[in-house]
């Protein structure tokens, strides 16, 4: 969850107004003040993904003169738009909580030449998906994580900060690598196999880090006094849905192939491995799995991730938009006092008074993985 005040997690359970804010600003800005121009927000959302390759996107309507030139102000070649939406205390101040920078991808008007301008961003790893090298590059063995996404990141974004939960410039491979011609494939698989997730936070840092622990909740979403719920529709599901991964990767030299698996061994999961649900596993390989450990670290960590999936549960609440995707929450409903423990997959946050904030969960089953 971002980080806000208690006053904010108290005063969102009750009565209160919001506000909204967008800037379009100069691209590599970092922080959640950034130098821009203030456009008015008439409507919109932002959407949050932790499925996706973009985790953020932006569709935003301003009103704002169309761009009359290639440096206009909402062209889509290279201005970037901040937005936050926070709460208006009664004492008059407002506690602003970023929801990201974005790309812009489109600028639309419908009804030219006086009206209101559609804008269509997406958050900063559509950049590193872009930019496909022009030519393969290789890193030697011995290659820090850290060099490796420092050089390719910084590329796109020169001066970019990158935050890792881990020693990311001890963290070697003992074999050359080489990226082909997908940047952003290279550095996902260097985070997957290192089981860890990737994406750009609110404050336009790029983070590699652990997924949250899904059995500390960071907030409860209830009913009753105080509650946040408006609507809760769930469903059972199982395409896509596995029970076991299989990691493997190649040793250096001559050594052969590492491989670790990770079953879904509660008996209380509905995707028990031995349950009737019956044995379906993923298989994932990566070229920079090199020891056992690293491989079981990869397929506990996809495992993890995905334990829990068959139960889905959308709900709209009033919005608490320091929440984002992987935070793990209770929830509760109407005609019950006890809760279910859930992981948030997706959020669209609604930029405008009116809307009410939509997720999508999967409910975490606790335990079981070996």
């Amino acid at each position: 969850m971002r980080p806000v005040s208690d006053r904010f997690l108290t005063t969102v359970r009750g009565s209160h107004a919001m506000a909204s804010r967008a800037r379009v600003c100069t691209p590599g800005q970092t922080g959640v003040n950034p130098v821009g121009v203030e456009i008015p927000i008439v409507s919109g959302d932002v959407k949050l993904d932790a499925t996706a390759d973009i985790r953020a996107t932006l569709d935003l309507t301003t009103e704002w003169e169309f761009p009359a030139s290639a440096g206009g102000l909402l062209t889509p070649y290279g201005n970037e738009v901040f937005i936050e939406r926070g709460i208006v205390y009664g004492d008059g101040g407002t506690e602003w909580v970023s929801q990201g920078y974005f790309r812009l991808y489109e600028t639309d008007q419908q009804n030219a030449p006086n009206g209101e301008i559609q804008l269509d961003g997406r958050d900063r790893m559509s950049g590193i998906i872009d930019a496909r090298p022009l030519a393969p590059r290789e890193f030697g063995a011995g290659t820090s994580v850290a060099a490796i996404f420092d050089f390719l990141v910084g590329e796109v974004y020169p001066g970019a900060i990158i935050l890792f939960d881990f020693d990311a410039g001890a963290t070697t491979f003992p074999s050359s690598h080489v990226l082909e011609d997908d940047r952003y494939k290279f550095l996902k698989d260097i985070a997957e196999s290192l089981g860890k997730v990737m994406y750009w936070d609110y404050a336009g840092r790029l983070r590699v880090e652990t997924a949250p622990d899904p059995t500390q909740p960071v907030f409860t979403v209830n009913h009753g006094r105080g509650g946040v719920v408006a609507t809760v529709a769930r469903r059972l599901k199982r395409d896509g849905v596995y029970n076991a991964v299989v990691a493997t990767g190649e040793q250096a030299g001559e050594q052969p192939p590492v491989r670790a698996v990770a079953l879904d061994l509660n008996p209380s999961s509905p995707t028990y491995w031995n349950g009737p649900f019956g044995k379906v596993p993923r298989f994932y390989s990566s070229s920079f799995i090199t020891t056992t450990e690293q491989a079981q670290a990869a397929a506990d960590a996809m495992l993890a991730r995905q334990l829990g999936l068959p139960y889905n549960v959308d709900f709209s609440m009033v919005p608490n938009v320091a929440l984002e995707p992987l935070d793990p929450i209770e929830l509760s409903y109407s005609d019950r006092h006890s809760t279910e423990r859930h992981v948030i997959e997706t959020l669209t946050v609604p930029l405008d008074a009116a809307g009410v904030m939509q997720a999508t969960t999967r409910e975490q089953i606790l335990g079981g993985v070996a």
